[in-house]
């Protein structure tokens, strides 16, 4: 590897986990670009990362804009090292009640974002036979829910792709894998009556939620030189609410 700051991009850092990822990484010599829906976003972005990174304004289910995004940092700023999938969305509702727009807008974010966007990378960290690409799922894609066959199925697509991806590009230098999270406490958890974490809680070994900090330390290990054997695994964080 030449002696340069690596450079992460980040999907979906203006809030909650991505935003705690966004921040550990910036705060460990890496310049972090973060993306965000709207200028209000990036600004808040730009404000959190300082001299260490900014953010951009891109919609991850536009192809076309992820490969002009893609390709300007890869002129202005120089390759992506990291690449961390993490935007995400929810549009929670029974099958029968689901609705076409529910389940497509859902699997584009969720999914297939995630394909254009690696693809857009990849080819880069290939010519430098280097590269760290993580993806953060979710205990859903493994357990299932009630009223999230949207969330599920993406998230259980991802473990798939991952596992694949990770077998295409082992011996380029790149690994591959994902972060599986339980709950977490981010603003889902704080939105939610009482009543209802207490009943989450029951299917928590640990009887308490895990911190947005456990994910993004995860993070920083799996992108170090330590990790550099680790590819096409889910890693899970949920306190043992599911083991694999």
């Amino acid at each position: 590897m030449k002696n340069k700051k690596k450079i992460a991009l980040v999907t979906g850092a203006n809030r909650g986990i991505g935003q705690e990822i966004a921040k550990k990484l910036s705060k460990n010599n890496i310049i972090v670009i973060g993306t965000a829906k709207n200028l209000i976003e990036k600004n808040k972005i730009n404000s959190m990362l300082g001299k260490n990174g900014f953010g951009i304004i891109l919609d991850v289910t536009n192809k076309l804009e992820i490969s002009q995004s893609v390709q300007k940092i890869h002129n202005n700023f120089g390759i992506i090292d990291i690449l961390i999938n993490n935007a995400a969305i929810k549009y929670d509702k029974l099958l029968i009640q689901m609705s076409d727009h529910d389940w497509n807008k859902t699997l584009k974010t969720n999914l297939t974002s995630i394909f254009h966007i690696s693809k857009a990378v990849i080819k880069k960290m290939i010519q430098q036979k280097y590269g760290r690409i993580i993806t953060i799922g979710s205990v859903i894609g493994e357990l299932g829910n009630i009223g999230q066959i949207n969330y599920s199925t993406s998230k259980s697509g991802i473990i798939g792709f991952n596992k694949t991806l990770a077998l295409e590009v082992a011996d380029k230098g790149i690994t591959a894998n994902v972060i599986s999270p339980g709950l977490i406490n981010t603003d889902m958890i704080n939105d939610i009556s009482l009543e209802k974490k207490k009943k989450y809680l029951l299917n928590i070994p640990m009887k308490k939620f895990g911190s947005k900090k456990h994910i993004a330390s995860m993070v920083l290990y799996l992108i170090s030189k330590s990790a550099a054997y680790i590819t096409g695994q889910t890693i899970h964080i949920n306190g043992g609410m599911y083991m694999n």
